[in-house]
């Protein structure tokens, strides 16, 4: 059995054509799947598309959020509640074209855990491919850098490998990072990526930032490794201007003049400081987070019966 989780957020007018093109192709590879939409409270109709499209279809199970958490956030939702062996992930604004899957599956087949399908082409707009790709470099430190250039939404997977994020609580969410913990094993294989059909997508490019900073404190210690080099660099830099001094105070009998000098010394060495401090300040924020145990999601209502709201942390 497949399970294909597909976030969903503001995209009620493409939802019918894309599941009509996703039962079409995994009714060829699999007399068994289920297509797990988890809506992500985006205030539009979408949701009452879900509920219409599980009423006709019996494979479509629905999830909806009880508020707006972030497209990995649900993503981790609708893992939890897959019953497949194997999980598809992929985009709701058919982007991501399923007559694709099929190349991806073909090469989990080969005896890889996750197999990921970046666009041949991307199709986002300048401002959005450039947030991508500074994302990219963001999880090198947490993945690899060579799995890191090859991550995208659409994404297979073997179902056993989320025991070991099975027991993961915190509000910051990264599903590729989480992947790393259970596995090596990771490939990527190029596929055709299609422009938006309708609305704009609600990933802009201030929000792939605030996620790179969140994925880069939450899951790395690139960034206090950073921190501490950079550090060290300016008290060595200090060390020299200070021997620099001291031996032309020794030779020539007089100090190093110019106000602006020390003034750019101090102003450098306190701008390093607040940078390790900030960075500091931002893991103790996390850490803050952590302890309050806020949920990575809560679940409102269900489809094909609904129930009563779920905290998953």
């Amino acid at each position: 059995m497949i399970s294909v989780v597909i976030p969903v957020y503001r995209s009620a007018a493409m939802l019918p054509e894309l599941y009509a093109r996703l039962e079409k192709v995994m009714r060829e590879v699999s007399p068994e799947f289920e297509v797990i939409f988890v809506e992500d409270c985006g205030g539009d109709d979408s949701w009452e598309t879900i509920k219409s499209l599980a009423a006709e279809h019996a494979p479509i199970r629905g999830f909806k959020m009880s508020r707006n958490y972030g497209q990995h956030n649900v993503l981790l939702c609708g893992i939890r509640e897959a019953r497949g062996d194997l999980i598809i992930t992929m985009d709701d604004d058919l982007q991501h074209p399923p007559e694709e899957l099929l190349k991806l599956l073909a090469k989990l087949d080969e005896g890889y855990d996750v197999v990921y399908g970046p666009p041949e082409r991307e199709q986002h707009g300048m401002l959005r491919d450039l947030a991508s790709q500074i994302t990219k470099v963001a999880l090198q430190g947490a993945m690899g850098a060579a799995n890191a250039r090859h991550v995208s939404a659409l994404r297979v997977f073997r179902t056993e490998l989320r025991a070991a994020f099975a027991d993961y609580r915190g509000p910051n969410v990264n599903i590729d990072v989480l992947l790393t913990w259970a596995t090596t094993r990771f490939t990527a294989i190029k596929v055709r990526h299609e422009a938006r059909k309708l609305g704009e997508s609600g990933y802009t490019p201030r929000k792939l930032l605030r996620h790179t900073l969140n994925m880069m404190t939450g899951f790395s210690t690139r960034p206090l490794q950073i921190a501490s080099v950079i550090g060290f660099g300016f008290a060595f830099f200090g060390v020299a201007i200070l021997a620099y001094v001291l031996i032309r105070w020794m030779l020539q009998g007089s100090a190093v003049p110019g106000f602006a000098f020390l003034a750019s010394m101090i102003a450098i060495f306190s701008g390093a400081q607040l940078l390790a401090l900030g960075i500091i300040g931002e893991y103790l924020a996390r850490m803050h987070s952590r302890t309050m145990e806020r949920p990575s999601y809560v679940i409102r209502d269900t489809l094909p019966a609904a129930g009563k709201a779920r905290f998953n942390s």
